[in-house]
């Protein structure tokens, strides 16, 4: 370890600083370069071997990282909201920011966060694009409505995405003027296409060989459909990273941060400090999950007399946690224990 070299990277969207620096703390050089692929390989080629490096998690940091490691010992990112020597310092450029995080790197100071492999963050990322496009329909939907009501339209609220009435409205209704037709019209055409696309992306993450299985098993659980097993393959990635179901808990978002100081402990909301993609698809699936498994009903039964529908709907997100980890670790389907098939 004496010869390694340690180099700290500050991202940003056109330029990244860079320091090296080697076990001793001496630097060893320090710069600014373009955020391009050239640029990079251009950088690399007189780096001093061996040399690790590490950067802050940023949205322009994945591709950067995936760069540098065929040519590094190693490459780690960084925890940003862990990384207080950065945050909370009275001075602080670009160029300090690159001294510190290649001063944490060496003193194995760095706040390590988990990155996902490749293939699972491409997928991810189309995951994520399909849940653009639903609120993106959502809107449309609201619009549509919003249209017929700023204008005084009588129409059928329940039917009124049916492609049937929908058509049927603007032919026979004499509250639709021509003006108001045409935007409706528009409308309707932009909500379908956005439909029909995200039904296809969904499709082909169901049907991806690296998924299919994972997501097959996972979907064996009762109250578990293909867009929440999706999300906890995706969002999750390696399941064995999480050694407690309280982790797991709190990576999801399903629980509030720990304040207790001299034997006095604090109730706090839930914490911002989660996945905030998997919290959401996780408490959807909460809602809906007890019509299909009547294990999560009785929990939420039990727990809505307790308290009130909000807390009720957690402990059942909460329990799907803990099913969808014991299936993902076991890599068996779901299969209900005796005791809770005999209170079913």
């Amino acid at each position: 370890m004496d010869s390694m070299y340690y180099v700290g990277l500050d991202i940003h969207k056109k330029s990244i600083s860079y320091c090296i620096k080697d076990a001793a703390g001496l630097v060893r050089g320090e710069g600014m370069i373009a955020a391009t692929r050239d640029a990079l390989d251009d950088w690399m080629k007189p780096l001093p071997q061996p040399w690790t490096a590490a950067m802050e998690a940023t949205m322009f940091s994945g591709w950067i990282y995936d760069h540098l490691v065929p040519h590094a010992a190693a490459v780690k990112m960084a925890h940003p909201l862990m990384l207080r020597a950065i945050a909370a310092a009275k001075k602080k450029n670009d160029r300090i920011d690159a001294r510190k995080l290649a001063d944490c790197l060496r003193c194995d100071f760095l706040p390590e966060c988990y990155m996902a492999p490749q293939e699972v963050r491409e997928r991810r990322r189309v995951l994520r694009y399909r849940n653009l496009l639903v609120r993106q329909a959502v809107q449309l939907k609201n619009k549509t409505a919003c249209l017929l009501m700023e204008t005084g339209v009588t129409y059928n609220k329940q039917k009124l995405h049916q492609p049937g009435y929908f058509g049927e409205l603007l032919a026979t209704n004499g509250e639709v003027d021509e003006r108001l037709r045409a935007l409706l019209r528009l409308n309707r055409e932009m909500l379908v296409r956005v439909e029909k696309t995200e039904r296809a992306l969904l499709r082909a993450l169901e049907h991806d060989r690296l998924l299919r299985e994972r997501v097959q098993r996972l979907m064996s659980i009762p109250g578990v459909g293909p867009v929440t097993a999706l999300s906890w393959v995706l969002e999750i990635g390696e399941v064995k990273r999480f050694s407690s179901l309280d982790k797991a808990v709190s990576y999801c978002g399903l629980c509030g941060s720990e304040k207790n100081s001299a034997g006095v402990a604090q109730r706090t909301p839930l914490s911002k400090q989660r996945n905030r993609h998997l919290q959401t698809v996780l408490v959807e699936a909460a809602k809906l999950a007890p019509r299909w498994n009547p294990r999560l009903a009785e929990i939420y039964a039990r727990e809505k007399a307790k308290s009130d529908h909000n807390c009720a709907t957690l402990e059942v997100a909460r329990r799907l946690v803990a099913y969808l980890l014991a299936v993902d670790r076991r890599q068996l389907p779901f299969v209900v224990a005796r005791k809770e098939a005999g209170a079913a």
